[in-house]
């Protein structure tokens, strides 16, 4: 069995512990281990961050062609005389890379991390495809909801079927978009929506998400798309947690006016979501339910530390405070660390 140098020193470690234990004999030890083979280099973790860092260079390409104005004028230029080619164009293209996806899926089931880099280049085309859709129906009404509603019907089909859980990132970004978008619309673009405002929107949008996931688990476990609505679920929970024990349920003319006790309710319903993540992790040695909950703890505490004593205290005072602080955490996380590494040798 092929396995990681840390794979083979933990799994080493087991065996001996189970003869010391007579769980086995030495014989079969001895069996156990002959079949363990350390590979030298993990070609599967360079295979992924490589692709990872194709997409992330796809990304800043495409960000980099919308901000070059003269560019984008120009490439629109040469479609001019038709705007349905600008749309089949992109649809055309959208279509073969995620037929081919599919198709690298069913035959070739180990290039697994290309399959999902072709999958991502549909993605890509759909939203182009869907801009130009956007810019031919535009009456001016400002009403771009059902876009991404098309997007995620398209998303969430293709990472249904092909089982991605890239694309079904895209899904969950084109959901919320959406959720966002059409509340926006709705309101008339005011602050509010139902009477709350964008951050507690959002918190209630990511706690439904999260409880759809939890309530769907075996279902989407068996598609592998568990882990990343989990993950957007959180994700989406606590950015905007965070950013309405901020601005609370206020808008942006009322929020100035503000004091801060007046935010140190939302402030606490944000410490308490954090803990009760961190409570659940313990209970269940979930580490990415503790992995949110120690993180937005630590950004709640910082977060109203500046708050309340950014004005307060003379800069020097308040960045030595800072960086004692910090220098304690990353002391204590350096323990933990080395902590493993003896117990993983």
């Amino acid at each position: 069995m092929n396995v990681t140098r840390k794979q083979e020193r933990i799994i080493r470690r087991a065996l001996a512990d189970w003869r010391q234990q007579g769980q086995i004999t030495d014989s079969e030890h001895a069996k156990l281990a002959a079949t363990l083979n350390a590979v030298a280099f993990d070609w599967q973790r360079l295979s992924r961050y490589a692709f990872w860092t194709a997409i992330a260079c796809v990304l800043i390409a495409l960000a980099s062609f919308f901000a070059d104005s003269e560019l984008v004028d120009y490439l629109l230029a040469l479609f001019s005389y038709s705007g349905l080619l600008r749309i089949g164009a992109p649809l055309a293209l959208a279509v073969v890379f995620y037929l081919w996806g599919f198709r690298r899926q069913r035959r070739e089931t180990q290039w697994h991390y290309s399959t999902e880099a072709i999958l991502f280049l549909g993605v890509v085309c759909t939203a182009l495809m869907l801009w130009q859709l956007g810019e031919r129906l535009d009456n001016g009404s400002g009403h771009v909801a059902p876009l991404f509603l098309i997007g995620c019907a398209i998303y969430g089909a293709v990472a249904w079927f092909g089982r991605s859980a890239l694309v079904w990132l895209f899904f969950l970004l084109a959901l919320g978009n959406w959720f966002g978008a059409e509340t926006g619309y709705v309101s008339g673009w005011g602050a509010y929506w139902l009477g709350m405002n964008y951050p507690i929107r959002f918190v209630l949008f990511g706690g439904s998400l999260l409880l759809a996931c939890l309530l769907l688990r075996e279902v989407l476990a068996k598609r592998r798309l568990f882990t990343i609505s989990k993950a957007m679920g959180l994700t989406y929970l606590f950015i905007a947690l965070w950013i309405m024990s901020i601005f609370g349920n206020y808008n942006l003319d009322s929020w100035s006016s503000v004091t801060l006790e007046a935010l140190i309710p939302w402030a606490l319903l944000f410490a308490v979501a954090a803990g009760i993540c961190i409570y659940i992790s313990l209970k269940t040695d979930d580490g990415m339910l503790r992995g949110f909950g120690l993180t937005f703890l630590a950004i709640n505490l910082y977060t109203r530390f500046f708050e309340y004593f950014w004005d307060s205290l003379h800069k020097v005072v308040f960045f030595l405070i800072l960086a004692v602080s910090l220098a304690v955490v990353g002391r204590y996380a350096e323990k933990i660390w080395h902590a493993g590494r003896q117990n993983g040798e």
